[in-house]
């Protein structure tokens, strides 16, 4: 395996990064409370990734079983306990833990728990989750079945 063919061309390096101090307001604050914070977002890293923190109040539940045929998704717990799907067993994850899903792979989580739970969730390539993540439980609870499929199919969101 070798390095990826260069982005950058320039000999000189240049002053590009972005930093993002740990007290900024989450981006997304959902009815359940549960806080999602766009560390990293498809349009910031340039289409390489998705970086997101995630802010679960206790008993927040989670996503059913289901998986991405374009991007991989990839768990680092960073408190609490976050219960993690590998597509064949459920394992309490804790601060530490990470949790890899290649593209296919079956997978969910949900904080279960009393207690808060907060974990780095990581797409790669990157993809446009901030739009699921802000609609998702609307769409649930509101549109008709068929704009549904269409939506979670447009967000590589395939459900078991």
């Amino acid at each position: 395996m070798s390095y990826p063919e260069p982005k950058y061309l320039s000999d000189e390096g240049e002053v590009s990064a972005v930093f993002r101090p740990a007290d900024t307001a989450p981006e997304l604050v959902t009815r359940g409370g549960t806080r999602t914070h766009y560390l990293a977002t498809t349009a910031s890293s340039g289409g390489e990734f998705g970086l997101y923190r995630v802010d679960m109040p206790p008993k927040a539940g989670g996503p059913k079983s289901h998986f991405h045929k374009a991007i991989s998704e990839s768990f680092f717990i960073l408190e609490g306990t976050v219960r993690l799907y590998d597509g064949d067993a459920w394992t309490d994850g804790k601060a530490g833990d990470f949790l890899y899903v290649p593209q296919g792979g079956l997978h969910a989580f949900r904080n279960d728990s009393d207690e808060p739970a907060s974990m780095l969730l990581l797409f790669t390539p990157g993809a446009p989750r901030e739009e699921y993540f802000e609609k998702v439980a609307e769409v649930a609870a509101q549109w008709p079945p068929e704009r549904q499929a269409e939506f979670f199919l447009e967000h590589d969101t395939y459900w078991v």
